[in-house]
């Protein structure tokens, strides 16, 4: 009756647990049997983690833009003043940051096998058949997929107009504006998986 208590408490002791990735067995101890025992202690492990992130990042940017001075014009005066057009400008900024952080499970970066096991078969009797045995399976598969796409297309156009001072018996100045495009974009993309 003693000795098969003792290998009910062995078999109740050996227990599995999983904490922040890594696998441990409790304690396993027999001890004190008769004569002729067939005392073993058995610990099997296994693991099945699965992890798969998927990220799809994309940016797209398009800018079309137009602009343009009229004329200016002075003419058939008998004193003309200055003519002057306006400018013409596009401006156009863009800025995108974006993150993207996939993190495995709890110190998914350190998973290990049993750790701190340990089995104990102690002053069994005369031919007694005494046996440890542990096994460890390990099926972790981590995938990542990452996509990034990024497009800017930008397509501008500035016209100034044309200043005319003609057919006067005075005239002024004649002066044109200025014509500028201006395109700024940033992408900023941080995509990691730990």
């Amino acid at each position: 009756m003693r000795k098969q208590l003792y290998r009910a408490a062995a078999a109740t002791v050996l227990g599995l647990s999983l904490s922040t990735g890594v696998v441990a067995a409790d304690t396993g101890n027999i001890v004190n049997t008769g004569p002729g025992s067939s005392n073993h202690i058995h610990s099997r492990v296994k693991m099945n983690t699965h992890v798969k992130n998927t990220n799809t990042v994309t940016a797209t940017n398009s800018s079309d833009q137009s602009a343009y001075s009229g004329d200016a014009k002075v003419k058939n005066n008998t004193t003309g003043g200055s003519a002057k057009t306006g400018d013409a400008t596009n401006d156009n900024q863009t800025t995108a940051d974006l993150t993207v952080s996939n993190t495995p499970p709890s110190n998914g970066s350190d998973w290990v096998g049993p750790s701190g096991n340990s089995a104990k078969i102690d002053t069994t009797g005369p031919g007694s058949s005494n046996s440890v045995s542990a096994s460890f399976t390990d099926n972790s598969k981590v995938t990542n997929t990452n996509t990034v796409t990024v497009t800017n297309s930008s397509s501008q156009s500035a016209t100034s107009g044309d200043a005319t001072v003609s057919n006067n018996t005075t005239g002024g100045n004649a002066t044109s504006g200025n014509a500028s495009n201006t395109n700024s974009t940033s992408f900023t993309f941080d995509v990691s998986n730990n």
